[in-house]
């Protein structure tokens, strides 16, 4: 059986992370896959895809998703991509959903408005109510993000009044983000007892608080995302030479403890794709 396995998802590179902070963070195509690759050879089911202009520029246009999407597909024919509707702070609702006009299996949903260090990161009520129509009507299953824990509440009455593809969920709960809610044991089980329970959840500890939170994700029976998105370092002041190696780093924690990882195809099972 599937059902107890450690779902492993890795954000290879995020919006906002950049190479004068680490030199892995992949900008181009060429880069991107090499990043993906690592991940997934190194246990990842699911990769988190924002993409970057060769400069480093984030975008979310779908011809620069498409190619990524490709190549990727070309290297790791069965893993799970869930491109990035949040894009980067202080892009229309418009740039943002344009990944969903290609279809993926799934894609993230950001579940409403909040401080991101100095900048504010938008996600109105109506931006929302769009983004969840788009998702039911391309058939994408969503992977809702919650930065804040009136974010759930939020979107839990969204799939009761249909607004947002409902059972059964997918939450990440993005803990540490400055000016969010803080990554704490405490914060993350509160967080998941508010969930249906048919529901899947994953945890994302940003910083420093990345393998303390997974360390608990995977003790609680949740999954783990880890990644250049959230943390640059494999230990304090080591910098990660790939995604690859934090993946690594996770599935030995999981050893550890008892979780067997999850394949792509199990991670499909897990997360009821065949029921969307």
């Amino acid at each position: 059986m599937a059902a107890n396995k450690l779902i492993i998802t890795a954000a290879i590179c995020g919006a906002e992370v950049t190479k004068e902070q680490n030199p892995a963070v992949p900008y181009t195509v060429e880069e991107i896959v090499k990043e993906a690759k690592s991940a997934v050879d190194a246990g990842a089911a699911i990769v988190h895809l924002h993409v970057r202009e060769n400069d480093g520029t984030p975008t979310q246009s779908k011809a620069r998703f498409k190619e990524c999407i490709d190549a990727i597909m070309k290297e790791c024919p069965k893993v799970i991509l869930i491109p990035s509707t949040g894009g980067a702070v202080g892009m229309t609702a418009e740039e943002r959903l344009q990944p969903t006009e290609l279809f993926p299996e799934m894609a993230t949903l950001d579940c409403g408005t909040c401080n991101f260090g100095d900048d504010v990161f938008e996600n109105t009520m109506p931006m929302m109510r769009a983004f969840g129509q788009r998702m039911i009507e391309n058939h994408i299953k969503p992977e809702y993000e919650c930065f804040e824990m009136g974010h759930l509440d939020t979107v839990l009455n969204m799939a009761r009044k249909g607004q947002v593809p409902g059972d059964p969920m997918q939450f990440n709960f993005v803990l540490g983000v400055p000016g969010c809610t803080p990554a704490t044991v405490p914060n993350l089980c509160w967080l998941v007892n508010g969930i249906p329970s048919n529901a899947t959840w994953t945890v994302t500890g940003v910083g420093r608080n990345a393998f303390p939170m997974a360390a608990a994700g995977i003790a609680m029976g949740g999954n783990v995302r880890v990644g250049f998105e959230d943390n640059l370092y494999l230990s304090k002041g080591v910098l990660a030479k790939s995604n690859g190696e934090l993946v690594d780093k996770v599935v030995r924690l999981a050893k550890e403890l008892g979780r067997e990882i999850a394949t792509s195809d199990e991670a499909r099972e897990i997360l009821s794709f065949d029921k969307r």
